[in-house]
């Protein structure tokens, strides 16, 4: 799949709306600031045209530059793949072992989930990243993690750019005395570089010295914690549902024997579900390969379970005052305004007296459902403010 066609072959031009947004603005930004910069100073520092090595670098940089912006505008416009609306299986027997989507109107597909953010359900769901504004799933994964990987090895390379402009820059302009260090920005040196070395160049490159160092290690963790789930053949989510299907079985003490059914027995057999030479994963997004001891609906049958088991632990609350659905409600509570989660999460406004089932919560905030006439909503609301519990 091709770059200059991800752009060509939009169904809809909206989708260039995507880039309104803090995430896109935030990464491109940091994009740009750093590729500027390790260029300038390329110039400064390394001239490509005097030595092959100079060569070398210099065509390095532009190539993590494309690299990253490549797999970046990928990711976000080819997207993770979504399931249509309406979808139903082919065997109707089968819909008793899926989880039905009242917002799509349809079944939810194997490995599939309602992302909030896009309003669609989503082909093998990993996450929704507002670094991308879109999520992370099963035809843009290998995009996303490659952008992962690229984007701190070309910060690693701007960074010791950076750092060796300083240096040869401000070598000869640093004298140093017994208890101080003077800094003579405006000294003269004895071979003049291409471009000069102001104070303001200064300041630019050790601030972009910041950025490359600290996205190499905030997106390198990334990259890494991506990298563990996609070699279990897992997506974020289902580390998280196995997890709570081995709670389940031991605090119920059932006995059984959960198998994640999509891990197929090595690394390399599940890398290749994921990263393939011509950029489309393994697949349709429908049906998978599976662990010969489970099927098809061995993990949805296992969240049809845990469905059953949070109605059953759920507690229920009353809403002793309104609530308007704030993300910081300062009239609540200090405590409440500085303890509300970092989450993207819709926060429901509640009337006094509706009915809360809460499934779990901190002491000033709750996740749960708020009980409709029609059906369950699910809700995120504040605890200690307006609600109470029902005995």
């Amino acid at each position: 799949m091709n770059f200059l066609s991800t752009f060509v072959t939009f169904q809809n031009l909206h989708e260039v709306r995507r880039l309104c947004h803090w995430g896109p603005i935030i990464a491109l930004s940091v994009i740009s600031i750093c590729s500027t910069m390790a260029i300038l100073d390329s110039i400064i520092w390394y001239w490509p045209l005097d030595t092959a090595g100079g060569s070398i670098n210099f065509i390095m940089l532009l190539n993590w530059t494309v690299l990253i912006l490549y797999n970046y505008f990928n990711a976000m416009f080819v997207g993770p793949g979504y399931i249509l609306h309406g979808w139903k299986p082919e065997t109707q027997q089968d819909t008793q072992y899926l989880q039905y989507c009242r917002l799509c109107q349809g079944y939810k597909a194997p490995r599939s989930h309602h992302c909030r953010k896009c309003n669609r359900c989503v082909m093998k769901m990993d996450h929704h990243c507002p670094w991308i504004n879109n999520c992370c799933g099963h035809l843009n994964h290998a995009y996303f993690t490659s952008f992962l990987l690229l984007a701190p090895m070309g910060c690693a390379h701007a960074a010791i750019i950076f750092i060796m402009t300083m240096y040869t820059q401000l070598y000869e302009r640093i004298s140093f005395g017994w208890s101080t260090v003077k800094i003579d920005m405006s000294a003269v040196r004895k071979f003049q570089p291409l471009m000069p070395f102001s104070v303001p160049a200064f300041a630019a490159t050790l601030f972009a010295l910041g950025l490359a160092l600290g996205t190499t290690i905030a997106v390198g963790m990334l990259f890494f914690i991506q990298m563990k789930v996609i070699l279990r053949n897992k997506t974020s989510i289902e580390s998280w549902i196995e997890e709570k299907a081995k709670d389940r079985i031991q605090h119920y003490q059932t006995g059984e024997d959960f198998t994640f059914p999509y891990d197929l027995g090595t690394r390399w057999l599940n890398f290749k579900q994921v990263f393939t030479w011509t950029g489309t994963p393994k697949g349709d997004g429908i049906e998978w390969p599976v662990h010969p001891k489970c099927h098809q609906h061995t993990l949805t049958i296992e969240q049809l379970k845990q469905k059953a088991d949070k109605r059953v632990r759920s507690v229920q609350y009353q809403a002793v005052e309104d609530y308007n659905g704030a993300c910081c409600p300062l009239s609540k509570g200090i405590q409440t305004f500085f303890r509300t989660p970092c989450t993207e999460e819709p926060r429901i406004p509640l009337n006094k007296g509706d009915t809360i089932l809460a499934t779990r919560g901190t002491k000033w905030w709750m996740y749960g459902d708020k009980v409709l006439i029609e059906g369950h909503m699910r809700v995120f609301t504040n605890s200690i403010a307006v609600a109470e519990q029902i005995l």
